[in-house]
C-alpha cells in the first residue's frame, strides 16, 4: 500500500484522505491546526521523504507574498509556518525524485518553490469566473495536446473553481498543461520531475462528491497514484 504525505491539517483534509483511501493508499496527513502547526514526527522533511511514497500539497489559505519576494497585495488567511513546511517537502521530494501533486494553494507552492510568482488577486471578470461563492464555480478549460489532462479528460475539461489567486510567472522547469479561457493557469508540470500541480479540486469530484457537471476527479488522484 502506497503511503502518501498530505502536508495540511487532519482537520482540513478529510476529503483528501477519504478519496486516496478509497483509491487503494495510505494518506496521512499533519496534526494542529492554523497557528499551531504539529508535524506527526520530530524527523526533518528529508527525513520524512524515506517514509512516504509521495506528497500532496492540498488546497487552503494564501502564501506569504515574502516568500516569492513581494509585498502584501491582498493575500489573505496566510500561515507562514506552514508554507514553510510546505516548501521544505516539496524541495525535499523533489531531490529524492518522488512525485508531488499540488492542489489549488498546491500548484502555487510548487510554482513559488521552483522561483516563479503568483498573482495576489485576480481581476473582477476572472474572479467571478474562479472565486469561491458558497460553492465552486464550474467552467470550461483548455488541456495542451499531450499534457496529463489531456490524456486523462480530453482537449477541454470541465473543473471547479474556488480560488482568488493564480500562478503567474513559471518557475523554473514547469510547464503550462491546462488554462482557463481567461489564461489562469489551471495545470502545471515539471519538465523533468515526477512534479504535478492543478488548480482544480479533485477531491472534490469524485466518490461522494462526484458531480455531473465537472469530470472525475479519481482520474487525475488514480493517474498521480501510477506515478509512485
Amino acid at each position: 500500500m502506497k503511503k502518501i504525505l498530505i502536508a495540511g491539517y487532519e482537520a482540513q483534509t478529510l476529503n483528501y484522505q477519504n478519496a486516496f483511501s478509497l483509491l487503494g493508499a495510505l494518506p496521512c496527513s499533519l496534526c494542529g491546526a492554523p497557528g499551531q502547526l504539529v508535524q506527526k514526527t520530530s524527523e526533518s522533511p528529508h527525513s520524512l521523504v524515506q517514509n512516504y511514497d509521495g506528497l500532496v500539497l492540498p488546497g487552503g489559505g494564501d502564501i506569504s507574498p515574502a516568500l516569492f519576494g513581494e509585498t502584501n497585495q491582498g493575500s489573505r488567511n496566510i500561515d507562514e509556518p506552514l508554507d514553510l513546511l510546505q516548501l521544505d517537502l516539496l524541495h525535499a521530494f523533489a531531490s529524492a525524485g518522488k512525485p508531488v501533486l499540488g492542489i489549488c494553494k498546491g500548484i502555487q507552492i510548487i510554482n513559488a518553490g521552483f522561483g516563479g510568482k503568483i498573482i495576489q488577486n485576480l481581476n473582477p471578470a476572472s474572479l467571478s469566473v474562479h472565486a469561491w461563492d458558497e460553492q465552486d464555480h464550474i467552467h470550461t478549460t483548455k488541456a495542451a495536446c499531450g499534457t496529463f489532462p489531456f490524456r486523462l479528460y480530453g482537449s477541454r475539461p470541465i473543473v471547479n473553481s474556488a480560488h482568488h489567486q493564480a500562478v503567474g510567472a513559471l518557475g523554473a522547469g514547469l510547464r503550462v498543461a491546462q488554462y482557463a479561457h481567461d489564461f489562469v493557469v489551471e495545470a502545471l508540470y515539471h519538465e523533468n520531475l515526477p512534479i504535478l500541480g492543478v488548480q482544480w479540486h479533485p477531491e472534490r469530484m469524485c466518490f461522494s462528491h462526484a458531480r455531473r457537471d465537472t469530470e472525475d476527479g479519481a482520474l487525475l488522484l488514480k493517474y498521480f497514484l501510477s506515478l509512485l
